[in-house]
């Protein structure tokens, strides 16, 4: 069904209206309020009422919003804490890339498909959405957890890795692998996440107090604090990670520093920006592509792939941690989200990827990101701090 030309305001009525209400259902089903605002993109996009498709100014709200989630998080965890359990992170990422990649890879050669198509599926496996594990962490209180900062180191780790798993594959499908290029890009990479995150809360403990002591304006210390975010999130993209991955940093940084004023406003933007984030994410659901049962059939290998590989993988690299902990960790590393999804939309525009296998990933990349609140509820059993909310 064709999606429907409305007025922005009409657009941003629709997107956000459906994202509160389904959500607040969810809540009273006392189930994640992120997985039905999820699933309140796949009801009214192209797939269901075809009232909203994809498009630049979500796509922006939608970059907005996962960015100040991501900073969010950053304000409500500590530095020191992070590089404590770095070295089980880095094993946990680790292995969380190897398993899954290599799992992706052979499903596809098994199922018939060329080599390169095969390989871009692995790698599409690889990368966990931080956005949507930091949320659910976040939303049920459990940011301060041992397994909760392994999942977000992690994750930040995972995405390092991720691109260069990502550049690998690309050079492949070009027919050449740019070896020094590749390395250089992991290199800064690399180098920009480790140093902002060993000396970035020492330097704006250090610099930020000499602007705040000479700023007037009201909300200055937020003023401040927007421009640390918009700075780093621009920095990583130049360095070749993610935006969100600066934008977590930032709010790393300035854990010390920002006062409750700071993280209210954080708070009252992301109340904003975020569910356009979620909603996005169920926008690109397409189950037109499933007609034929070979189509339907690999989609559900590649999902049980998906959550297994995360689960087996991550859980060895915490296995010293703790049955309880292997779980909450596997699981908490399962959602592939936007990460899943930019992959395939790589594959599909180099055509090394066939439309039936994209809507594969895709699929594997919402339905990951759906199941993965439900999974941590389960593995995080107990009461949270405060209500399953986004």
């Amino acid at each position: 069904m064709p999606a429907h030309e409305f007025p922005l305001p009409v657009v941003l009525l629709i997107v956000f209206g459906s994202a509160k209400l389904m959500g607040e259902i969810f809540v009273k089903l006392r189930l994640p309020a992120l997985v039905g605002e999820i699933l309140a993109g796949a009801v009214i996009g192209p797939s269901a009422l075809g009232w909203i498709a994809p498009n630049d100014t979500l796509k922006a709200l939608s970059d907005l919003g996962v960015m100040f989630l991501l900073f969010d998080v950053g304000l409500q965890v500590k530095a020191h804490e992070l590089l404590r359990v770095g070295g089980t992170a880095m094993l946990v990422a680790m292995l969380g890339v190897i398993v899954p990649f290599f799992a992706g890879w052979g499903i596809l050669l098994a199922w018939g498909a060329p080599q390169t198509e095969a390989v871009f599926v692995g790698a599409s496996l690889v990368a966990t959405s931080v956005g949507i594990t930091a949320s659910s962490l976040s939303a049920r209180g459990l940011l301060q957890e041992v397994a909760s900062k392994i999942i977000l180191a992690a994750a930040v780790i995972d995405d390092v890795l991720g691109l260069i798993v990502l550049a690998a594959v690309s050079s492949l499908a070009q027919g050449r692998v740019n070896f020094l290029e590749i390395a250089f890009t992991a290199g800064m990479a690399a180098a920009f996440t480790v140093i902002l995150a060993k000396w970035g809360t020492a330097a704006v403990n250090r610099i930020l107090p000499h602007f705040h002591s000479r700023a007037d304006a009201e909300d200055a210390q937020f003023h401040l604090s927007l421009i640390v975010l918009f700075a780093l999130s621009a920095l990583a993209i130049y360095t070749g990670v993610a935006a969100i991955v600066g934008a977590f940093l930032a709010g790393l940084a300035l854990s010390d520093t920002a006062d409750n004023r700071v993280r209210d406003l954080t708070r009252g933007v992301n109340e904003l920006l975020v569910p356009f984030f979620l909603v996005g994410i169920g926008l690109h659901l397409d189950l037109s592509a499933f007609r034929t049962p070979a189509t339907l059939a690999l989609a559900l290998v590649i999902l049980a792939a998906a959550i297994l590989t995360k689960l087996i993988g991550c859980g060895l690299g915490a296995a010293s941690l703790g049955w309880q902990n292997v779980l909450k960790i596997g699981l908490g590393m399962v959602p592939r989200g936007e990460v899943g999804m930019v992959v395939a939309q790589i594959g599909l525009s180099m055509k090394v990827i066939s439309t039936e296998v994209y809507a594969v990933v895709v699929f594997m990349a919402i339905a990951t990101t759906i199941v993965t609140p439900l999974l941590l509820k389960i593995a995080f059993r107990g009461p949270s701090l405060k209500p399953v909310r986004t």
